[in-house]
């Protein structure tokens, strides 16, 4: 083991890479959960079974390959955010779009992806999208991830206002939309919703490792005597894993392809683009990987076709978008230096499976704090927006409010795009300031809004 993971010459040891695959492990394991709460029964209609499945095997094997052919701690797993805009995309269209359809575009994504970081456009796309954009796609993802937290755990209650005799197939004049503050003595889940958010934010002030999978385990338990958790999925269970009822190899590749969802795939590759390069690159500095630039971009391109082929690989096995975690970060700050840390995170991801019974029984208000945490989590990137300087703050601005303000992700980052490319064109004509705009922003501006006047804002 040192001589392939080069422990030694990393400043580390086995023990140490062990400690610290097992804390991303812990600070990562949640995904567990919330992957099944979005995209199974309760959410897109998968099996949970399967999602479970695809959760854990998915990650496992992916975050096993980083750490054997990239030899870096860093886990990959389905990606919150993406997760959620899948869910999105099946419930909003009525019907009209499967979920094994999505799991096509999600595959195609993938395939764009790996064509992108192969070709090196990847890294050109990076260069041409302002930082503020970058860090605003990031908070409004968490603001939509937000969201549906409070609304998954009835913090939130949801009225629509409309007449009796109303078409609802057409905008209704006149209707409104409120949100309000849920009933916490009806409604036991959003009371066992507000315990878990307490309890996951006590554990985050004090620093405990693992905080998000020890609150939602803690909630759960909490849900018993509330009469919120049912355990009787458990009696009877089989604690091996259960390879019945999956979604492997049933993704829709024609079904995407001929219900047009270009958009879906561009979404899926454009939000994965930037939360991907900001992970590696933030985990690899922190590493001391860059300090030598040239190795340091080599291991961050291998990092990144790995990542790639997990997009592909994720929906193969029926899950969304595989990619790197943030919460890789927790194992490098316990000392993780080498791939044996990811070796060692994938491969509890897969022994997880023998848990899979227990983890089915958790309740969405057991769930939803995380959610609403890794909100606050992504809304930290806030702080890297030039407030001071309107031509960034102001697409930045759209891009954070539009996504759940509209319910769409999408919507965010079109405006975004097409408000910076717009202000950027009138400074440069009416102001002594000039913007260089890159080439490839005009093409994502041009493309936005082919998309609107050609196909609406559905």
């Amino acid at each position: 083991m040192d001589r392939f993971f080069k422990l030694k010459a990393n400043g580390t040891n086995v023990r140490t890479e062990i400690v610290a695959g097992l804390t991303t492990f812990m600070t990562m394991a949640y995904i567990l959960f919330v992957n099944t709460l979005f995209l199974g029964s309760a959410g897109a209609g998968m099996s949970d079974n399967a999602v479970f499945f695809a959760t854990a095997v998915g990650a496992g094997l992916m975050t096993i390959i980083m750490g054997l052919f990239v030899n870096i701690p860093i886990a990959l797993a389905p990606g919150m955010g993406l997760n959620a805009y899948f869910m999105t995309v099946v419930l909003s269209s009525n019907g009209a779009i499967s979920w094994q359809a999505a799991l096509g575009a999600v595959f195609i994504s993938g395939i764009v992806f790996i064509i992108l970081t192969v070709t090196k456009i990847r890294q050109m796309l990076l260069v041409a999208v302002p930082d503020s954009l970058k860090m605003a796609i990031t908070v409004g993802i968490g603001l939509f991830i937000t969201i549906v937290g409070f609304k998954l755990a009835n913090l939130v209650a949801v009225t629509v206002n409309v007449a009796p005799d109303a078409d609802l197939s057409q905008p209704i004049p006149g209707s409104s939309f409120n949100l309000s503050l849920g009933n916490f003595i009806t409604h036991h889940d959003a009371l066992l919703a507000l315990i878990g958010l307490l309890i996951i934010a006590v554990l985050m002030v004090m620093r405990v490792k693992g905080a998000l999978l020890i609150g939602i385990i803690a909630t759960t338990l909490i849900g018993i005597p509330m009469g919120v958790t049912n355990l009787s999925g458990l009696s009877g269970a089989s604690w091996l894993p259960n390879f019945s009822d999956l979604a492997v190899g049933q993704l829709d590749l024609k079904g995407a392809i001929s219900l047009g969802l270009f958009e879906i795939i561009f979404i899926f590759t454009f939000v994965e683009l930037f939360d991907t390069f900001g992970t590696m690159v933030g985990t690899a500095t922190r590493m001391g990987i860059m300090k030598d630039k040239k190795k340091g971009e080599k291991t961050i391109g291998k990092a990144m076709l790995v990542d790639a082929v997990g997009v592909s690989a994720g929906a193969a096995l029926g899950t969304s978008t595989i990619t790197a975690f943030v919460e890789s970060a927790s194992g490098v700050e316990a000392g993780g230096r080498t791939g044996l840390t990811s070796v060692t995170t994938g491969i509890l991801f897969i022994l997880a499976l023998f848990i899979a019974p227990l983890a089915l029984v958790v309740p969405s208000a057991a769930t939803a704090p995380a959610l609403i945490i890794v909100g606050v989590l992504m809304m930290s990137q806030v702080r890297s927006i030039e407030w001071d300087d309107f031509l960034q703050a102001f697409p930045a601005f759209l891009t954070i409010v539009l996504m759940p303000f509209t319910g769409g992700i999408a919507n965010g980052i079109s405006a975004g795009i097409v408000s910076y490319v717009i202000l950027a064109v009138f400074s440069n004509l009416v102001t002594e300031r000039k913007v260089k705009i890159h080439w490839l922003m005009w093409i994502l501006a041009i493309i936005v809004i082919c998309r609107y006047v050609f196909i609406g804002g559905e």
